[in-house]
């Protein structure tokens, strides 16, 4: 039985309220706070609004899978970004969908072409990273520059390693819920 839009927005606040409180990955913060800060910042970036939707829910594929709160400290990559957008997909078109899909690959990405990038990241973006391919190669970069909603895709994995902070304040999940509702396909 599919599920109504309101049903829809219920699961995800039922996700966002239960299975967001887990660890995210190394950092000393949870899968929510993560989360709300990833859309606070595109929100504060004036990106679009799918963008902030995008952002929001961006690692939804590590609340759907049960692989524990740190596969990659068993060597497994969960592939949250592929799991977490064919998730999404039957409620949101590609404007949501595909950089959530391409943001791992975006982190490759950048740590291939932009001097400096790769020192930056996280000590759990780091580990990640070998499990996810590790740097591209120049025909991978070419290729990803090919790919429809790549540069969306590095606008979000900017806020992705920025969003991280244990003092940053947020708003809570519903201030982004009439987002969310604007964004589902019709």
């Amino acid at each position: 039985m599919k599920l109504s839009h309101d049903q829809f927005v219920e699961e995800l606040t039922a996700l966002f309220a239960f299975r967001a409180a887990k660890r995210y990955g190394l950092a000393s913060i949870n899968q929510r706070a993560h989360a709300l800060q990833a859309a606070s910042l595109a929100l504060t970036a004036g990106l679009s609004e799918s963008m902030v939707v995008a952002a929001l829910l961006h690692d939804i594929g590590h609340m759907v899978h049960s692989l524990g709160e740190h596969p990659a400290s068993q060597g497994v990559d969960d592939h949250h970004e592929i799991l977490g957008a064919d998730w999404l997909e039957p409620w949101f078109g590609q404007e949501v969908t595909e950089p959530i899909r391409l943001h791992v690959q975006a982190k490759r990405y950048l740590c291939s072409v932009e001097p400096g990038y790769f020192e930056s990241l996280s000590s759990d973006s780091v580990e990640s990273l070998a499990l996810q391919g590790g740097r591209m190669s120049d025909t991978e970069v070419a290729a990803f520059r090919m790919t429809p909603g790549w540069k969306d895709a590095v606008a979000l994995r900017r806020i992705d390693e920025q969003a991280k902070d244990p003092s940053m304040s947020t708003p809570g999940f519903q201030d982004f819920v009439a987002s969310i509702r604007a964004c589902i396909r019709r």
